[in-house]
């Protein structure tokens, strides 16, 4: 089957991410992907002092939420779509996933926050595994794929043949514009996602916004820990991928014996 990876900018606006949302996912459908996926907390954007998000409500989330399942019907699209959202009155990092009917499956949670985050959003305490258009997968956001590898291993034990990553590392202000995927000079980011895709024997797709500065690109990576896809740095737009479900077999995650590490 196919998938497709979004690398939107950064908007300002929740309807300006809706108009991109709408743009890269009949992008993708019109190239016969099943699934796409954008970055994390793609409505309203993440939170950072460079770029000025627009002000999460409950009200404005359930807004986005409706205009994106509308959006994923009328293009018969899955849409992994990462955004804040409030329970209790209390805010949450979460990747929504809505099927190609419109029809909302449920979200999963970012429950391992960066420590810069504490102040931002509470942390979730659910893993959960998704199956739509046959395809079984799970979702680890950003510093969860990065730093604490056991979020991926859960979803290849549980059966995901694929992993979405939704990130944001970056900025439009300054760093160092990257040339080469997985240069031993980059940030360790690209060699973070090689190592969740090869340990776990699953696809492994990792999203980020395109920036001037990107840290990491949106990249997709094989079973056997080869990139086999990935977008320009700095550049915006939808990358559609062939994978074979078959050859992420989770072999070695499933190999793992969780009752050795339970003292």
């Amino acid at each position: 089957m196919k998938i497709a990876l979004a690398s939107p900018t950064f908007s300002h606006s929740i309807d300006g991410c809706l108009s991109q949302l709408e743009k890269l996912a009949k992008d993708a459908a019109q190239q016969s992907a099943g699934i796409i996926c954008f970055p994390e907390t793609y409505i309203p954007g993440y939170p950072t002092t460079e770029f000025k998000t627009e002000k999460s409500t409950p009200e404005n989330m359930r807004y986005a939420l409706q205009k994106a399942c509308v959006i994923a019907k009328e293009n018969s699209i899955v849409i992994i779509l990462p955004m804040n959202w409030f329970v209790d009155e209390a805010m949450m990092n979460v990747a929504f996933v809505i099927d190609d009917k419109g029809e909302v499956l449920g979200y999963q949670s970012k429950n391992q926050l960066d420590p810069t985050e504490d102040n931002t959003w509470i942390a979730g305490t659910e893993r959960k595994i998704f199956e739509a258009n046959g395809l079984k997968f799970g979702i680890a956001i950003c510093h969860e794929g990065f730093r604490y590898p056991e979020t991926v291993r859960w979803a290849a034990k549980n059966g995901a043949a694929i992993v979405f990553h939704p990130h944001y590392a970056g900025s439009d202000v300054e760093g160092v514009q990257l040339t080469e995927w997985g240069n031993k000079d980059n940030p360790y980011y690209e060699k973070a996602m090689m190592m969740r895709a090869i340990e776990n024997t699953i696809y492994f797709a990792s999203i980020n916004y395109a920036t001037k500065f990107q840290e990491s690109a949106t990249s997709l990576i094989a079973p056997d820990g080869k990139c086999i896809a990935h977008q320009n740095y700095g550049e915006a737009g939808v990358i559609v991928v062939d994978i074979d479900p078959l050859i992420a077999t989770g072999f070695l995650a499933k190999r793992f014996k969780a009752e050795l590490y339970t003292k």
